[in-house]
């Protein structure tokens, strides 16, 4: 036993010794010094995270336009640190004429942001002149916040909903995705201290695990679709719709709750001026809601492993592909809980409302309808629902690391496009619609490092690093490692950091732990290089029994392709090599095929890993 275990403990330390060969930002090398981090890939024995619970009562005028609320926060300083500032994020005031932003928008986006009314911390109070808060602010304190303490906040606020939809606001005059709904507190943490980085509409969000309860005041005939538990389902629906939508969490089949006319016919809500609906979450990065009086309501459930989940879909009456939502939802969660990333889909609600956005929240989604593809409706879905893992499941910066989870959706999304769709047709879309676009293009920005901060890369150089290469580099370890030991990798990492704040040097630790090999050789070629796809044959030989193909990886990149023998008498082989071909030499390979018969030419295609020019994969003889 003795031995068996400083084996694996020399194992490990090899491992985590080799992981130190990756480049390290200062600020990530403090955090490993400081046992936040561990070169295991798991947290540091001295990790922690701060925690906000937000009682929130918001209340949506739906004539005026205008969201109003109070929250109280009880939050928790669990770092070693005395705060002597709070930083406050309210991401709609990047609707603000002044705040910055990543492009052109219409007057139609631009409003007059957030009014904080009363700000309160311990019972004393701040004179707060919020006109120019951006989306995110220092207030700073009359009295610090010490370690391993708790804080009360209290907050009034309110702001008008933009007449543009995106992320959030006003779908139509009657419908409204009210999203990044109240002031909260801004991540504190172990190798930035307070996020401080602007919400420019480009980069996404990163927020601390919270706990959310949420009364929700809106005019009489307006549903509230949320995130969390609907907890007062008998104070606001009428005794019909009630008995639907109770009868819908227990239903396999889809279930009209309420239809357009149902909804204009003031049937479906409680008759007071105003209702109040309750909602509540805990431990999760975001909440949202959506409103609407008019929209089709639909439902069913799906029986997971240990809990049977509501799907619920919100949408214009006549809207095609969202007809068929709720059984797509359906589909999802049992696929993704059962395949890839086959982890459990760990909540107990999954919402779509129609709007224009094609964005993820936890337990939430706002697409765009394509009643005339289905196929790309459906993997819309497919791909906002993968996030419930990447960013939701882990609390990923996607600010400063988008690859981290849109490379990961942007993947789910192929995978169980494959199922859905077939094979061919899976790969047909991915990679017209993911790769073709970077891969043909030679200009800079397309070649930029994939480890290199989102912040800082900006239009095709921030997509194709976050959406295209990201996911190439997942699905190239998932063929050099196999599936099998990907996967097992891939939840040892996932396990790691399920309800916690990971960085990019914490997935490549927890893969090398994960599957036993040391992967540095692999990162350092995808994450810290400006490569590209570009196979060429450089020689080809076939001497008796035994064919010998001379690959020069031009691009640079470690990928898996096939080689494609064709003989002279007409048949053809399919030969696959993974990217292990190029873990001694990155540059050249020579393949050695034992072949019987005679050789007329060959030719390498790297299916959706794309060759930047295809002309020179092939050979003759």
């Amino acid at each position: 036993m003795k031995r068996i275990f400083s084996g694996i403990m020399l194992v490990a330390s090899l491992l985590h010794f080799s992981a130190q060969e990756l480049y390290m930002p200062r600020n990530i090398k403090m955090a490993f010094e400081k046992g936040t981090r561990d070169t295991s890939g798991a947290p540091g024995k001295n990790y922690w995270q701060n925690k906000g619970v937000y009682n929130v009562e918001v209340k949506v005028d739906a004539a005026t336009k205008i969201v109003s609320g109070k929250e109280t926060i009880i939050y928790t300083n669990n770092s070693p640190d005395d705060l002597d500032e709070l930083a406050i994020r309210f991401v709609n005031n990047l609707h603000k004429p002044q705040s910055p932003r990543s492009g052109f928008v219409s007057k139609d986006f631009l409003s007059s942001g957030l009014t904080i009314k009363s700000f309160i911390v311990n019972g004393e109070k701040y004179d707060i002149n919020s006109d120019d808060w951006s989306t995110v602010e220092k207030v700073k304190l009359k009295s610090v916040i010490q370690s391993k303490t708790k804080t009360e906040v209290k907050i009034e606020w309110e702001y008008p909903l933009s007449v543009q939809s995106g992320r959030e606001g006003q779908i139509d005059p009657e419908t409204f995705y009210v999203a990044y709904s109240s002031p909260r507190i801004s991540v504190y943490d172990d190798y930035n201290g307070w996020d401080m980085l602007p919400h420019s509409d480009r980069q996404e969000f990163y927020n601390d695990f919270n706990d959310y309860s949420f009364a929700i005041t809106v005019p009489k005939n307006y549903v509230v679709w949320a995130t969390g538990e609907f907890l007062n389902p008998e104070a606001v629906l009428q005794p019909e719709y009630l008995k639907r939508y109770k009868a819908s969490l227990k239903s396999d089949q889809v279930m009209h709750i309420a239809s357009e006319q149902e909804m204009k016919s003031g049937k479906v809500t409680r008759q007071n001026k105003w209702n109040v609906w309750k909602f509540k979450a805990n431990h999760i990065t975001d909440f949202c809601f959506a409103l609407s009086n008019h929209y089709v309501w639909d439902a069913a459930s799906v029986q997971l492993k240990s809990k049977r989940a509501s799907v619920q879909a919100g949408y214009k009456a006549g809207a095609k592909d969202f007809e068929h939502y709720v059984d797509w939802m359906r589909y999802n969660l049992d696929w993704f809980s059962k395949n890839w990333p086959g982890v459990e889909y760990p909540y107990n609600v999954m919402t779509a409302i129609q709007g224009f956005a094609d964005m993820e929240y936890p337990m939430m989604i706002n697409d765009s309808s394509i009643p005339d593809n289905l196929q790309d409706a459906r993997l819309t879905a497919d791909h906002e629902i993968a996030h419930t893992y990447f960013p939701f499941y882990m609390g990923i910066n996607e600010t400063r690391y988008a690859f981290m989870d849109e490379g990961w959706a942007t993947t789910l999304e192929y995978l169980i496009g494959i199922d859905e769709n077939g094979e061919a047709a899976a790969k047909d879309f991915y990679k017209n619609f993911r790769v073709k676009k970077w891969i043909s293009s030679p200009a800079a920005e397309q070649d930029q490092p994939l480890i290199t901060m989102s912040t800082q890369v900006s239009g095709a150089g921030y997509g194709n690093n976050s959406y295209v290469k990201a996911s190439l580099s997942y699905l190239a370890l998932k063929d050099y490692l196999g599936d099998e030991l990907f996967k097992k990798a891939l939840h040892h990492y996932m396990d790691n950091w399920n309800g916690k704040h990971p960085v990019p040097w914490d997935y490549f630790n927890s893969m090398n732990t994960g599957s036993g090999k040391n992967l540095n050789w692999f990162f350092q070629n995808w994450f810290y290089t400006n490569n590209y796809i570009d196979l060429k044959v450089g020689g080809a030989s076939q001497m008796n029994d035994l064919l010998t193909v001379n690959v020069v990886n031009t691009g640079g990149f470690a990928i898996p392709f096939d080689a494609i023998l064709s003989y002279e008498d007409g048949t053809t082989e399919k030969i696959h090599f993974s990217p292990s071909v190029w873990e001694k030499d990155q540059k050249l390979t020579d393949l050695m095929i034992p072949i019987k018969k005679k050789v007329k030419s060959v030719q390498l295609d790297g299916d959706i890993f794309m060759d930047y020019t295809p002309e020179d994969n092939s050979k003759m003889f």
